[in-house]
């Protein structure tokens, strides 16, 4: 039996809805693989953000999404960062669905997401960083008239420390970001564009959505 007829209808239609979304040339989104355990169908997208990058992003696909994802609009996979590129952030979009619906989402869909980036050490002082990570998320999703209901997560900042050879690094800080929401409706190109704009906007890229103030120094130099 053809493997896609397996797959229920309202997955598939979110496939195609997914395959709609347009993001920033400077943000590589490509298929990675799904968690297999936290639902029964699961796609998973990772996404990374360089300074340098031009070439326009895309979304290989494999296993029965494949057969959903149209090879014109995905015509192949993005090739590894050029060795000047310097990496902003990086993250992970996640779309689960089980048809017998859940009560912990609230719905048979749910988004997970995950998000990181560096900032320089001083910022890590900023009692407000994680609000404004979560503002972030919020503002996106209402920017892109994203629908959902039921949204968590949480901010975390990670403290680095370089000794012995290495003390002369400087210290670094990394914001990182998880969350989890349940759309509407199986249609979630909003969505993924909505996300797609927030790892641009922890990329420190402009211009950023109305309403969203940029945290300065988003990189060491």
């Amino acid at each position: 039996m053809n493997a896609l007829a397996q797959v229920p209808a309202d997955f598939l239609h979110a496939l195609g809805t997914l395959r709609k979304a347009k993001c920033r040339s400077e943000l590589r989104l490509a298929e990675i693989p799904a968690p297999s355990r936290l639902a029964p169908y699961a796609v998973a997208l990772g996404a990374e953000v360089f300074s340098r990058s031009t070439r326009p992003g895309r979304t290989p696909v494999h296993g029965p999404a494949a057969m959903a994802f149209s090879s014109e609009n995905n015509p192949g996979s993005p090739g590894a960062a050029d060795d000047e590129d310097d990496e902003l952030a990086t993250g992970r979009f996640i779309l689960l669905h089980d048809p017998d619906g859940s009560a912990v989402w609230d719905g048979e869909f749910r988004i997970v997401t995950y998000i990181r980036a560096q900032l320089e050490a001083d910022m890590g002082n900023d009692a407000m960083l994680g609000s404004v990570a979560w503002t972030w998320l919020v503002d996106a999703l209402e920017n892109h008239s994203a629908q959902y209901r039921s949204a968590g997560g949480t901010a975390t900042r990670i403290l680095s420390e370089s000794f012995g050879t290495l003390a002369e690094r400087p210290e670094t800080i990394d914001i990182e970001l998880r969350a989890s929401w349940t759309p509407a409706s199986s249609d979630v190109q909003a969505h993924l564009e909505a996300w797609c704009d927030m790892v641009c906007t922890f990329a420190g890229l402009p211009p950023l959505p109305p309403g969203v103030t940029p945290l300065p120094n988003r990189r060491l130099t």
